[in-house]
C-alpha cells in the first residue's frame, strides 16, 4: 500500500540524517515506490504544498524551480525521494542534487526504473559515475530533458555506426543533447544530406565527410536540412571554389558555419565584401579570408568592421589580415590595447608582420617586455 505523502514529508529528513547506505534499503525502496512519476496535477494554478515542503527540506531553490518549470510544482505524485537516493548512490552530494532539481525540476518526475536505464545508457559513453554526476551538475537538461530511453539507445547505436567514437558522443551529449531527443530518422536525414553534398562535389568518402562535419559542428544535427542545404549552395555560388577546395572547407573550419541562419550568412558575407572593398580589398581577399577563417561569418557586421578598422588604422594591410586572420578572434578592446602597446615600443608591422598579435596575453606581454628592453 502506498504511503501517504504527509508521512513521507515528515520523514524526508531521515534521508540526510543517515547516509543512504546506512539507512534501511527496504524503507527507501518503499518510499521510492510511493513517489513514482506521474502526470497528475493538483489543480490548475494550484501548487502542491506538501511537494513544496519536501523540496525546501531538500534545499531546493523553489523560486528558481518555479521560474524554470512551474507545472512540476502542481503535480500530485513525484519522485523527489527516489531521485535523491539514486543520485546519492552515484556519488552526488546533497548540494548537487538540490541544485539539479532547482535548475531542472522535471527531474523529479522520472521513475527509478527510468533513471537506472538512462544511467546505464550514459555509462556506455562515459568512463565513470563521477563524470556523469559532474555533467549533470553543469547541465541537468542534458540528462533529464528527454524521457525516451529507447530513442536515446537507438541514436547512440546510429551515431556510433557513422564512426563517431565515445569522445564524439561525449561532446554531443554535453553540448547538443537535443541531438539524442531527435528521432533517428531525423538525424539520418541530415547525415544523408551531408553524404549527398560530398558525392555531388566529387568526394569519394561520403560517410567520412559526414562524420568530419558532425565532429566539427556539434549543433548541425539539431538544425534543419533545408537551412544547411541552402548554406552549402550559397557558399558554392559565392566563393566559386573548385569542388575539392569547397569540400575541404566544408569538412574543415567551414563546417561550423553550415548551421548559421541563412539570412545572417548572406548578410554577413555581403557586409564583409562591402567592407573590404571600401578599404581597397578585392573579392579574392574576401574568399581567402573566409577560407582561412570561416568564423568571420559568425561576427556581426558592426563588430567585424570595428576590428578591421582598428587593425587598418594601425598600418596593417588587408593582405596581412587575410594571411593571419586569427587576430580577429580578439575583441576590439583587446586589439586596441595591444596595438597601443606596440606603438609605444615602435613596432613596425610592415617589417615584422602581425603574428605578435596572435598570442596569449602572457606571451604577448613577455614579447612586449623584450621589445621594450631592446628599445632602451
Amino acid at each position: 500500500m502506498a504511503l501517504p505523502r504527509i508521512w513521507t514529508s515528515m520523514n524526508l529528513q531521515r534521508i540526510f540524517i543517515q547516509p543512504p547506505l546506512i539507512a534501511s534499503l527496504q524503507w527507501v525502496r518503499t518510499l521510492v515506490s510511493s513517489t513514482h512519476s506521474s502526470n497528475d496535477v493538483s489543480g490548475k494554478g494550484t501548487e502542491n504544498k506538501l511537494l513544496l515542503d519536501n523540496l525546501k527540506i531538500l534545499g531546493v531553490d523553489v523560486k528558481m524551480a518555479r521560474k524554470r518549470q512551474p507545472g512540476v510544482l502542481r503535480k500530485n505524485i513525484t519522485n523527489e525521494h527516489g531521485l535523491v537516493h539514486f543520485l546519492q548512490t552515484k556519488g552526488a552530494s546533497r548540494e548537487v542534487v538540490a541544485s539539479i532539481i532547482s535548475r531542472f525540476p522535471r527531474s523529479i518526475t522520472r521513475s527509478g526504473e527510468h533513471l537506472e536505464e538512462r544511467w546505464q545508457l550514459w555509462r556506455s559513453v562515459f568512463q565513470s559515475d563521477n563524470e556523469i554526476v559532474s555533467i549533470l551538475n553543469r547541465s541537468p537538461e542534458s540528462f533529464f530533458r528527454s524521457s525516451d530511453n529507447d530513442n536515446l539507445e537507438k541514436n547512440i547505436v546510429f551515431l556510433t555506426s557513422l564512426g563517431l567514437n565515445s569522445k564524439d558522443l561525449h561532446r554531443l551529449l554535453t553540448t547538443a543533447p537535443r541531438t539524442f531527443s531527435n528521432s533517428v530518422e531525423l538525424n539520418r536525414q541530415m547525415v544523408d544530406l551531408l553524404q549527398d553534398v560530398c558525392s555531388s562535389l566529387g568526394g569519394m568518402e561520403p560517410s567520412q565527410f559526414a562524420k568530419a562535419v558532425i565532429s566539427k559542428n556539434l549543433y548541425i544535427l539539431i538544425r534543419s536540412t533545408k537551412r544547411v542545404k541552402a548554406n552549402v549552395e550559397f557558399l558554392q555560388s559565392s566563393l566559386r571554389l573548385k569542388n575539392s577546395e569547397l569540400l575541404g572547407l566544408l569538412q574543415g573550419n567551414g563546417a561550423e558555419i553550415l548551421d548559421i541562419s541563412h539570412e545572417i550568412l548572406k548578410r554577413n558575407f555581403r557586409m564583409l565584401q562591402e567592407k573590404l572593398d571600401s578599404v581597397g580589398g578585392t573579392k579574392k581577399d574576401v574568399i581567402k579570408l573566409i577560407v582561412n577563417y570561416a568564423s568571420i561569418l559568425f561576427v556581426s557586421p558592426g563588430r567585424m568592421s570595428d576590428k578591421l578598422d582598428c587593425l587598418l588604422q594601425a598600418g596593417i594591410t588587408v593582405k596581412q589580415i587575410t594571411e593571419k586572420p586569427k587576430v580577429l578572434d580578439f575583441s576590439h578592446e583587446n586589439l586596441k590595447w595591444r596595438l597601443d602597446e606596440l606603438r609605444k615600443v615602435g613596432y613596425e608591422f610592415d617589417q615584422n608582420g602581425i603574428a605578435i598579435l596572435d598570442s596569449s596575453r602572457k606571451r604577448f606581454e613577455a614579447k612586449l617586455q623584450k621589445l621594450d628592453s631592446v628599445k632602451e
